[in-house]
């Protein structure tokens, strides 16, 4: 990477594996970076032993300070230390906090969001995920200069990429955070050097992304395949979908619509749920089939569809809830 044109002096403020790219881009760049931001160590995983954010790791691995305040809206000794540091800017990635004016204002030339949609589609805490399971032709990322509402700050900079059939969660939140990382080390060049202006965000086209939790990750097979495909896609790894079979919930991983599982009078007739043949296709709404090709039962490593059905069998006429 190209070193910038004038070295500034700035604070990293992300906690999520999305943020880490732009962490260690800015670094990459030459940039001076004070401190780095991000939520505490919190307990994680089976064990629930404590865990520092992907973002605190990167930041050690690089030799950089880390705060990690519980809160920040009403913690004026953190405000006064935040402003302390003579910050040319803030780059806010994914951080979890919200920002007070105070800290908000202090630097330089403001604070940078990096948000991972075309702004203002798509504003709030899971744009990656409401973009699939919209079936939106693209997303993007946005580099906004921050203000106190929700992504409502104006823009410097802004990039799309496809969404494509094969696109899921997981492979756009690496293409996106690849892309921010570029994009905010660009703009702040730009908008250090002047020749990058804010600009507002339109007023039409608001969207928003609220935050999903599992009871989203339901299937209703009652909708069409298409729709549960997205589902699937959008929402893997986290919070995840499944379905019931009898008393057990089986995560479904992956899944593809099967437009040929059955003859379409077969498909019609089959009541929402039913296992449709052999190789895992289950009737869904309109007349629709979902190939499911990649399941977990609880406490059971994940495993394709072929290998899963040698031990637990869903014979065609099984009903899944």
């Amino acid at each position: 990477m190209s070193a910038p044109a004038r070295r500034l002096r700035l604070a990293f403020m992300g906690t999520p594996d999305f943020a880490v790219p732009a962490l260690r881009a800015l670094h990459a760049a030459g940039h001076e970076i004070a401190a780095v931001y991000c939520q505490p160590p919190r307990p994680a995983g089976r064990g629930q032993a404590v865990q520092k954010a992907p973002v605190h790791r990167a930041a050690e691995e690089l030799g950089l300070p880390v705060r990690t305040p519980a809160r920040l809206r009403k913690d004026a000794a953190e405000h006064a230390a935040f402003a302390a540091f003579g910050l040319d800017a803030a780059v806010v990635a994914a951080y979890g906090l919200i920002l007070p004016a105070t800290m908000l204002d202090a630097p330089r030339l403001g604070c940078l969001n990096i948000h991972a949609s075309l702004l203002p589609r798509w504003r709030g805490a899971a744009p990656i995920q409401h973009a699939i399971l919209a079936g939106d032709a693209e997303s993007g990322v946005t580099i906004m200069q921050m203000d106190e509402g929700l992504d409502t700050g104006a823009m410097l900079l802004a990039e799309a990429v496809p969404i494509t059939p094969a696109t899921t969660a997981a492979s756009l939140h690496d293409a996106l955070a690849e892309l921010g990382a570029r994009l905010v080390v660009a703009a702040l060049a730009g908008l250090d050097a002047g020749t990058l202006r804010p600009v507002a965000q339109p007023a039409a086209g608001v969207t928003y992304a609220p935050k999903l939790g599992r009871e989203d990750g339901r299937i209703d097979w009652r909708r069409e395949a298409g729709l549960l495909d997205r589902q699937v896609r959008a929402l893997t790894p986290w919070p995840g979908t499944y379905c019931l079979h009898g008393a057990e919930a089986l995560k479904v991983l992956a899944a593809v619509p099967a437009p040929d599982a059955a003859p379409d009078a077969a498909r019609a007739a089959a009541a929402p749920g039913t296992v449709l043949d052999e190789r895992l296709a289950v009737a869904c709404g309109g007349g629709t089939a979902l190939r499911l090709t990649r399941l977990q039962r609880p406490g059971r490593a994940p495993q394709p569809a072929e290998a899963f059905l040698r031990g637990t069998p869903l014979p065609p006429g099984t009903r899944l809830e």
